[in-house]
């Protein structure tokens, strides 16, 4: 399936800076793709019962849909009218050599109220489902979030025939408190945000609101792409009547197995596949949350429920068969359908080459982190941390700090490879490794609640999962041969994940939770990939368009 052509807006644009870009991406031949995004805040009504404000995107929520193809260089003017600074992420792309233009606080300034900037990359060796959110100060709880497709060149094939045409479903929790008011109560000490109000499957919940249909024709097969772009809450995705033959996860190709029902956790994208084998009715697409265990008692959080359409051309009435049941809220389903998901060997990437042949398994791993989550007080403060340290924002980006070699604002090295059980303390740590180093990470858990990390600029290989303390002895039970690649991975109550990656892109990179209160509040990190061999091959120079602040203003480029 080819991408629509490339929007027509912001032609005038286009003109002044492609001598710019072309100069400065790689692979200048490729095609260009010009957006121009005017970020506001406006009337939504995504419970039906009380409007909210939310961040609209060219009046959107969700935001505009990005569909381009392997290799394409976007262009993505951002222009920010709100009352406050605003910034995008690009969940999932890789942003090959070009950490610039990454989205996060770590590398890049906030544009300004009443300002503006221009986002250059491409979608370098990607094809699959991703989305984009904002970045800072909780506006991912207003909206300003869509979804990313990345589609195949024509000469490289996916793995299963093209489909009669593809669904988005962008779903994640709400809140009727508007995001200034639930920062606020992360500033005030509170600690984590409390429960969600809602689900919503694109922008609205049911059956208050009117929900989302999808229109497909008896006997064709469709794709659906889901994201997670909710602030904390894992979901389960079931179709009634219906099957699901997963076919991509977070820009990979897995092994096609069969599905009843999916879990999709925060930050995390998956697309399969449906065929439309039952009599033309109405189907419920139903999505609801999961706790994993927790009793259903007054003070855990309420299960919440989303519903959209799969209607047959023709339908109308409600199908007259029973609605999908939730799987166990046990941690062990879910972990054992997570296991389930595996590489496939033989399909190809987003280059002529099979995914497999990349034999990871037999690599030596070069250094170990073992990085366990906490929720300590600092100061006074609830807090979120990693092995003891909690991130705090410096007035300056990392990246800049960096490039400008700024004294006194990055803790090289200050997270320490393992839990040392040393007193909470808050810093702003980078670790540093090498471009090519083959690195093991492992996520520990000794909370109650589920938990998700994300890791800009990469894929990596989730090798294992696993109840209570992981130790060495752990390894032997790692998939090195066909383990699942993506970019985020969940954690299980009390548990542990497992990754390898294979560190192949220079730049600093953020390794954050994805639950966006414990991110706000210090549970993130990041990391420096680097090599003395300073090369446009290696990474681009900073951008002539990079908005300078804190100590880097008037520095110039």
């Amino acid at each position: 399936m080819s991408p629509p052509p490339a929007p027509a807006a912001a032609v005038a644009l286009a003109a002044c800076i492609l001598a710019v870009t072309a100069a400065t991406l790689a692979g200048a031949d490729d095609p260009y793709r010009f957006f121009t995004w005017n970020v506001t805040y406006g009337t939504i009504n995504p419970l039906g019962t009380t409007p909210q404000q939310g961040i609209l995107i060219n009046g959107q929520f969700p935001g505009p849909r990005i569909d381009c193809m392997t290799n394409d260089n976007l262009i993505v003017n951002v222009i920010n009218n709100l009352d406050e600074p605003f910034l995008l992420t690009w969940n999932g792309i890789k942003q090959r050599k070009n950490s610039w233009q990454d989205g996060v606080l770590g590398t890049n300034c906030p544009i300004p109220p009443g300002s503006n900037y221009t986002y250059k990359f491409q979608s370098k060796d990607q094809i699959g489902s991703f989305f984009y959110f904002p970045s800072v100060a909780l506006h991912r709880a207003a909206g300003g979030f869509g979804s990313f497709n990345v589609f195949q060149r024509p000469q490289i094939p996916v793995p299963y025939s093209p489909p009669a045409a593809d669904f988005t479903l962008l779903v994640g929790d709400w809140y009727k408190s508007g995001h200034k008011q639930l920062r606020q109560s992360l500033d005030s000490g509170a600690g984590e945000l409390l429960p969600p109000d809602a689900l919503l499957i694109n922008g609205v919940s049911s059956p208050a609101a009117a929900p989302a249909i999808f229109v497909g024709d008896q006997g064709k097969t469709y794709l659906f792409r889901v994201s997670n772009v909710g602030m904390k809450t894992s979901f389960n995705l079931r179709i009634q009547g219906h099957q699901m033959r997963l076919v991509e996860v977070e820009g990979t190709h897995p092994v096609q197995n069969l599905y009843d029902s999916i879990d999709v956790h925060v930050g995390q994208s998956v697309a399969f596949l449906v065929t439309l084998d039952q009599s033309p009715a109405d189907y419920a697409v139903v999505a609801s949350s999961r706790r994993f265990g927790i009793s259903p008692a007054a003070s855990s959080p309420a299960l919440l429920t989303a519903t959209a359409t799969l209607r047959y051309t023709g339908g109308g009435a409600p199908a007259n068969i029973p609605m999908p049941a939730p799987p166990p809220e046990g941690i062990d389903w879910s972990m054992n359908q997570a296991r389930s998901f595996r590489w496939n060997l033989t399909a190809s990437a987003a280059r002529p080459n099979p995914q497999g042949s990349f034999h990871y398994g037999g690599i030596a791993t070069s250094r170990t982190m073992v990085l366990e989550s906490s929720a300590p007080a600092i100061a006074g403060q609830r807090r979120f941390a990693v092995n003891g340290v909690s991130f705090v924002v410096p007035d300056t980006p990392l990246k800049l700090v960096d490039n400008y070699n700024i004294a006194n604002v990055i803790g090289w090295d200050s997270v320490p490879a393992r839990p040392d059980g040393a007193a909470p303390r808050s810093g702003t740590p980078v670790v540093r490794l090498n471009l090519h180093e083959f690195v093991e990470v492992v996520f520990q858990s000794t909370e109650s609640e589920i938990q998700s990390w994300h890791l800009d600029g990469y894929d990596f290989w989730v090798v294992g999962y696993g109840n209570g303390q992981w130790n060495e002895s752990q390894r032997t039970t790692y998939n090195l041969v066909d383990a699942q690649a993506r970019h985020t991975v969940q954690v299980y109550p009390n548990g542990w994940s497992a990754i390898l990656v294979s560190l192949d892109n220079q730049g600093m990179w953020n390794l954050r939770s994805a639950h966006w209160d414990r991110q706000y509040l210090g549970q993130q990190l990041y990391m420096r990939v680097w090599t003395p061999q300073q090369s446009f091959s290696n990474e681009y120079s900073i951008p002539t368009n990079a908005i300078l602040c804190g100590r880097a203003a008037g520095l110039g480029h």
